[in-house]
């Protein structure tokens, strides 16, 4: 089966005056049909640029970056705006960017669904889900927390192939937290949804089937059941995580010593 998400070398270069901000280097990741992903990392690691590649909002300096078995780079913007209206749903960090503020959240999900055949059902069904049913308040009149489950029924409300989330529980009580989660966990069990949802939460990342942490740019580590894993990049090197610092400081020198089903690392000392 087609993997819903390829990326294979991803390298996104910003540049800032006369200088080149590297956001993504060599990103090398599979997501697989109807997997819930949750992307970890500290701020400014790059999992919200790579959200914005996935979500065909911006183009790879190099690498490339397949959904569902095409190739992003080989769409003009006709096509790729035609995908993503069709197929993925994108839940930004700040909700009012995903709606329009003079209408009612019902009319906001109605108009998510203009490229499809509206069903009022699902309308009513999503909005009952987050909380919302039978709300005739202009959007723009909600709370930051009430235009954030308005911005999650408007990004399912075409049954989208790829859902993608930044910070969807961000401004969400714990209990409200729980049914967005459930919610996006229900679309991919019962519709085959794919998500991938940027968080510091760990109550999200735990409900979620994988995690994959981002750190300076690089896929650092992911974790599946409880326990995460270091991930050896395309050119050999690891990134260890933040806890064994002080075991191997930056800088230090090791030993890298073979064994029967990996290698070990020995540190050196510096009169070694």
């Amino acid at each position: 089966m087609t993997a819903a998400v390829r990326c294979a070398g991803v390298v996104q270069i910003y540049r800032a005056g006369e200088l080149e901000v590297v956001a993504l280097r060599d990103v090398d990741l599979v997501i697989e049909r109807g997997e819930t992903v949750a992307l970890l990392g500290p701020s400014g690691a790059g999992k919200t640029t790579l959200l914005w590649m996935l979500a065909g909002l911006l183009r790879p300096s190099a690498g490339r970056l397949w959904l569902n078995g095409t190739e992003l780079a080989a769409l003009d913007q006709r096509r790729l705006d035609r995908l993503r209206a069709g197929h993925i749903g994108v839940v930004l960090q700040n909700p009012a960017r995903n709606l329009i503020p003079y209408a009612t959240p019902a009319q906001n999900v109605a108009f998510a669904q203009r490229g499809v055949r509206r069903d009022r059902t699902r309308i009513g069904e999503l909005l009952e889900r987050v909380g919302l049913g039978g709300v005739k308040t202009r959007v723009g009149r909600l709370s930051g927390g009430e235009q954030q489950r308005v911005a999650v029924a408007v990004a399912l409300a075409n049954r989208p192939r790829l859902l993608l989330a930044d910070e969807p529980t961000s401004q969400l009580d714990a209990a409200t937290g729980r049914t967005v989660v459930d919610l996006i966990r229900s679309a991919a069990a019962e519709e085959g949804t794919t998500a991938v949802v940027v968080t510091h939460d760990q109550a999200v990342s735990g409900a979620l089937g994988r995690t994959v942490t981002i750190r300076d740019g690089r896929v650092g580590a992911e974790g599946r059941r409880g326990e995460d894993f270091v991930v050896v990049g395309r050119d050999g090197g690891l990134l260890l995580p933040p806890e064994f610092h002080e075991l191997l400081p930056p800088g230090s020198r090791a030993r890298v010593v073979p064994l029967p089903q990996g290698v070990a690392l020995h540190r050196v000392d510096e009169d070694a």
